[in-house]
């Protein structure tokens, strides 16, 4: 993986790319998360295709471009950062607000997608309830509380069964806050207010799908993730068995296998996550 700065667009962008693959897979990171949230995962995939992380504006070391970072904004520069690197089409993963960026991006550039995947993700819009607790975390960080936000988020997203296991994990993400500036937390809590209900366009869309959901993601419960299934008939589903919110670090064999068999589905399939 070659680490670099670039321009996507108008925005100084940090990456790292393995240059080389006949087809391109794009990993784009949550809230609170970088592109180092990524590091034991890409292994497993990039001896099969292109692989391409990045720091979404706002997070990591990537630019603060101000007071709100909308979904459509990182998908232009994603967008951006393809043209930038001569990358024609490629397979967008998305996890949990990277998988916002991503549909705004197959909402505006579909022809640039070979494929969408959506893991430990969803097309709903904010409820009320929570745009209010996105609120009361910018409150949280203008008062110089980011340290409470660095004690529960990163726990919250691992299975309990997983969580003593994967305590070095948490550990790092619970770091990866404290670097993060806090204009760029707020800047992407007030984009994922605004973003719009996006099924409608998904279920829509040309552009192959998928969705990979954890059994017990305290974020996305079983009922909801059982309830997109239903209505998304037009894409393939994959259910990770032991896994909370973070499934490509609690069963990252799975998660992989689950990704290779979706960007390739030429190939004869393997044995790996649980359908």
């Amino acid at each position: 993986m070659i680490e670099k700065f670039i321009m996507a667009g108008d925005t100084p962008l940090h990456l790292c790319d393995s240059q080389t693959g006949d087809r391109c897979i794009v990993l784009l990171h949550g809230y609170l998360e970088s592109m180092l949230v990524w590091d034991d995962f890409v292994p497993l995939l990039y001896k099969r295709a292109r692989i391409l992380t990045l720091d979404l504006p706002g997070h990591g070391i990537s630019t603060v471009a101000g007071p709100v970072h909308t979904m459509e904004y990182l998908a232009d520069t994603v967008r951006g950062a393809l043209d930038a690197l001569g990358i024609e089409r490629c397979t967008l993963v998305g996890h949990s607000m990277g998988g916002y960026a991503a549909l705004a991006f197959c909402e505006r550039y579909p022809e640039r997608l070979d494929g969408i995947v959506l893991l430990s993700s969803t097309p709903d819009a904010d409820t009320e309830e929570k745009r209010e607790n996105r609120r009361r975390e910018i409150r949280l960080i203008e008062a110089g509380k980011k340290e409470a936000l660095a004690r529960i988020a990163p726990e919250a997203g691992f299975a309990p069964g997983n969580r003593k296991r994967l305590r070095d994990n948490i550990e790092d993400l619970a770091e990866q806050i404290f670097i993060t500036e806090d204009e760029g937390i707020t800047a992407l809590l007030n984009g994922m207010i605004e973003r719009p209900d996006r099924n409608e366009m998904l279920q829509r869309s040309p552009v192959r799908q998928c969705f990979l959901f954890g059994r017990e993601d305290g974020y996305i419960p079983r009922e909801k993730a059982e309830e997109l299934a239903a209505r998304h008939t037009q894409a393939e589903v994959v259910w990770l068995e032991q896994s909370g919110h973070m499934g490509f670090i609690e069963e990252p064999q799975a998660t992989a296998e689950a990704l290779l068999r979706f960007v390739f589905p030429e190939e004869e399939p393997k044995a790996g996550a649980q359908e």
